[in-house]
């Protein structure tokens, strides 16, 4: 009998629940996108047909709540994270007109019909036309998937999404507060020192404790994990204590966090991947749910009523599109995908249209109307997005620069078990995203009687590295070798697999360059022309704070210059670093010209070449938490510099304490073999040669 309860609908028991949902969140994206809908509506239609205005199969109970509450605030920390800071901070101009616009716009027009023609008072009409103005990024998930996140409508957008839901906000609390009589002035000073030391904490403080634990946590992956999500719910938390909504509090944490989380990182994997397949469909069938379709059969006038608020809000909602379309000179396909992503209305119209109508300022058939225009525009924002986005990844994937010449393939010869996880980590970085080239770690054994036994040893240490690589859903090749010496296999398989890049640990036991290198590099500069990066790892790279790079004369006159530069350019965009190139005039005139026609943009300065004694006694300022790349030279080429060949001394004695990379860049075949190397119509500056 107890058995025959749980199965009466509504559904009680917690385990068959979750089942439902669960099955829902497998089932109904897969029937829905063979019928060409986004799984996104799928979702959103499930709850509405399982919910209580359906067939009362769930009850929106407090753990469907708290799952929604959840991803809702899932979507906006993901907004926060995948953005493109120095896009953002480039674009921050236009996204506050554009949140101008996309709030003044629908405010002001739902305003005056509601007042003038409607004939509601006026408090009720604004507090019912700011739920206009605000919008959800519910179909942010779809424009991530397809790849175009970083185009900058998308990143508009979303800092237009904030600008405009703390202005509903604010509206509402507004409101609220002149329904109690307490719009006095100690109301505003209350509210402006809350929302200022709200954002202090959340910008300043975070960033420097989330620092703090990925230096003392680096290993426990899982401890990270929790930790970010600690981080956003404390920020959402603290948001509703300021006076504003939680979602500002998560975009806010998604932000201070974007530097510190890599994009190609297993941390980002997991974030991404626990939201997207568990609390954002949860989110989406909670607000299908809310949806009441038999508020339509209710009388004329919910019905009139219903379809001035669709109408009024897509069509505001596409006149700032528009407008910001004009202003800002984008194309029709980027207007219309502002237009899809910004239609949306759930989450801050929700908590409008709730507020308001337990205040007594707005009537039941408004709240009515308000369910349709929930379900109406995350149909139309899923709709639009979907087909506009797919045409926009077609553009965007067109216009590529031809990169033909060589995909990266990417060799990681690891010699130290301890060394796997930083240098995959790093390869995975500095892999052109372009390409879905695995990464090589290899093994080379010596050919001797102990062979058989290493290989079985090498094979279970690189067995790790698929463990590891497999968290940042990034493929792993892995490649063993047998041969008379290290430098010998590694060559061997450079030469069998293509490589372009090869990617080396450094032995910090020793000091002098020919013992800290040994002859392995020695042999592999002069027997191959692929870039070589040395590197020595001291601290997690996601805690690198600037990339201080340290350029020779006559680099920007390599065959190799724009391979190296690129490399620097896709580090510093994953790590969130700012970078500091530090070369002689010409040199730096080159490479700001180059950085300035490169995408994704980067936060960069530039400054004289420091002496070998400055860089020895530590008068560039370099910090702690700095990266040091040397961008050196193989002998015989243009930039080659002997001063090149004491950096490494100088980085193991000095600078104990840093990470660094020194790079040999790619070189002409057999060029640098040759000691009569033609330098005709180049010229070595004395100045320059002073540094590096």
């Amino acid at each position: 009998m107890t058995l025959l309860l749980k199965l009466v609908p509504p559904f009680e028991d917690p385990v068959l629940i979750f089942t439902m949902v669960l099955l829902i969140i497998l089932i109904a994206p897969i029937i829905l996108n063979k019928l060409k809908i986004p799984g996104i509506v799928g979702l959103i239609l499930a709850g509405v047909i399982v919910g209580p205005n359906g067939f009362n199969l769930l009850l929106r109970d407090a753990s469907i709540i708290l799952f929604g509450t959840v991803g809702l605030l899932y979507i906006m920390f993901l907004a926060g994270l995948e953005i493109d800071m120095m896009d953002f901070k480039k674009n921050r101009n236009r996204s506050l007109i554009f949140g101008a616009l996309t709030f003044l716009i629908p405010i002001t027009t739902g305003t005056l019909i509601f007042y003038y023609l409607m004939d509601y008072q006026l408090i009720s009409a604004v507090l019912l036309s700011s739920m206009f103005s605000s919008h959800t990024l519910i179909a942010y998930p779809i424009a991530s998937r397809l790849g175009i996140s970083k185009n900058e409508a998308v990143t508009v957008t979303i800092g237009g999404t904030i600008v405009t839901d703390t202005a509903v906000l604010l509206v509402l609390a507004v409101v609220a507060g002149s329904t109690q009589g307490n719009l006095d002035v100690w109301y505003w000073v209350k509210l402006a020192g809350s929302l200022a030391i709200f954002g202090g904490i959340v910008m300043f403080l975070f960033p420097l404790i989330a620092s703090w634990f990925f230096k003392q946590i680096e290993s426990e992956k899982g401890a990270q994990y929790i930790f970010v999500l600690s981080m956003v719910f404390a920020a959402a938390f603290l948001a509703e204590l300021a006076g504003v909504e939680a979602i500002i509090g998560a975009f806010l944490a998604g932000l201070a966090l974007n530097p510190l989380i890599p994009h190609a990182s297993a941390l980002m994997n997991r974030i991404e991947f626990v939201g997207n397949n568990i609390f954002i469909p949860f989110f989406l069938i909670n607000v299908g749910m809310i949806v009441d379709l038999s508020v339509l059969f209710r009388g004329p006038e919910a019905l009139i009523i219903a379809g001035i608020i669709v109408v009024v809000a897509l069509v505001t909602k596409f006149v700032a599109a528009w407008l910001t379309q004009k202003i800002f000179g984008y194309s029709g396909t980027q207007r219309n995908l502002i237009f899809g992503l910004s239609s949306a209305h759930a989450a801050a119209t929700l908590a409008v249209i709730l507020v308001g109508y337990n205040i007594g300022i707005i009537n039941e058939d408004a709240l009515n109307g308000t369910i349709v225009l929930i379900l109406v525009t995350c149909l139309v924002s899923s709709f639009v997005t979907e087909k506009v986005g797919k045409r926009l990844a077609i553009i965007e994937s067109r216009r590529k620069p031809n990169l033909s010449e060589k995909p990266d393939r990417i060799l990681v010869p690891i010699a130290n078990p301890q060394n796997i996880e930083n240098l995959i980590d790093l390869s995975i970085m500095l892999r052109n995203p372009d390409y879905s080239e695995p990464i090589y770690p290899l093994a080379v054994v010596l050919d001797n009687e102990q062979a058989e036994e290493e290989i079985f040893r090498k094979n279970k240490m690189l067995q790790e590295a698929i463990t590891y690589a497999s968290a940042t859903d990034n493929d792993v090749q892995l490649v063993a070798k047998i041969d008379i010496n290290i430098a010998s296999g590694i060559l061997r398989a450079i030469k069998e697999l293509m490589i372009t890049e090869v990617v080396l640990g450094w032995n910090a036991k020793i000091t002098t360059r020919d013992r800290i290198f040994g002859t392995i590099l020695d042999n592999l500069l002069e027997n191959t022309e692929q870039m070589i990066l040395v590197c020595k790892i001291m601290q997690p790279l996601n805690t690198t704070s600037r990339l201080v790079v340290i350029v020779p004369a006559n680099a920007e006159l390599e065959r190799g210059f724009l391979r190296w530069m690129r490399a620097v350019r896709l580090l510093s965009t994953q790590l969130g670093a700012k970078v500091v190139f530090m070369a002689g005039r010409r040199t730096n005139n080159q490479i700001k010209n180059t950085v300035k026609s490169s995408k994704p943009a980067i936060d960069a300065t530039y400054m004289p070449r420091p002496s070998m004694p400055e860089f020895e006694s530590n008068q560039t300022g370099i910090g702690k938490d700095d990266m040091v790349v040397v961008i050196s030279a193989r002998r015989g080429t243009l930039s080659y510099n002997g001063i090149l060949d004491d950096v490494p001394r100088v980085l193991s004695r000095n600078y104990k304490d840093n990470s660094f990379i020194i790079v040999y860049p790619e070189q002409h075949p057999n060029l640098y073999q040759d000691n009569q190397f033609k330098t005709t119509g180049y010229t070595n500056e004395p100045r320059e040669i002073e540094g590096f």
